[in-house]
């Protein structure tokens, strides 16, 4: 089983209210995200820090709100990346700015929790959810979007949540420290 909760992680203290509903836990899956597309002519600081705080400064401090009790329980840090962060895409610098930080997060804290807490990432591409909506309600711009991908379509949630699954459990007890690319082919495949 799981246990999950609500709460808006850009307001401060916000994982207080998280660690009144799970005052103890094993596992994180911190899959928080945003799409935020500009040309950076459009950027301003306001965009690049609501980015940061959502993605990168909240996961520190839902990851430092457990610190003890995932180390307790020899538990496991799942966050979430994208694509975007390794390959470069216009319009992108916003989101893979926050989330190559995001990367960075990754290996050092896996490093520096071994052996007690093991911490990954997952980098999807494009997923149809709502968070896409708006790119995805263009059909031309969604197709042309999945045959960008070697898999010729676009992720599902499914996929990125069986690989959370198993990174969170015992099942992949020897793996720490890696960005995993959930994205149809579309990182290492042209």
């Amino acid at each position: 089983g799981c246990t999950s909760t609500l709460a808006d992680v850009l307001e401060e203290g916000f994982i207080d209210k998280v660690k009144n509903d799970i005052p103890e836990t094993k596992g994180i899956a911190y899959c928080v995200g945003s799409i935020d597309l500009k040309p950076l002519r459009m950027v301003t600081e306001q965009d690049f820090n609501k980015c940061m705080k959502l993605n990168l400064y909240s996961a520190v401090e839902a990851i430092k709100g457990y610190q003890e009790s995932l180390k307790k329980n020899k538990g496991s840090v799942v966050l979430f990346s994208t694509v975007a962060a390794q390959r470069g895409f216009t319009n992108h610098a916003i989101i893979a700015s926050a989330k190559a930080a995001v990367e960075g997060l990754t290996v050092s804290l896996a490093a520096e929790f071994a052996p007690s807490i093991r911490v990954n990432c997952i980098a999807p591409s494009l997923t149809n959810s709502k968070i896409a909506e708006p790119m995805l309600k263009n059909k031309a711009l969604a197709d042309g979007i999945a045959k960008a991908h070697p898999l010729k379509r676009l992720g599902e949630g499914r996929d990125s949540a069986s690989l959370a699954k198993f990174l969170i459990t015992e099942d992949s007890s020897w793996v720490t420290g890696q960005i995993i690319a959930v994205d149809g082919g579309r990182s290492k495949l042209s």
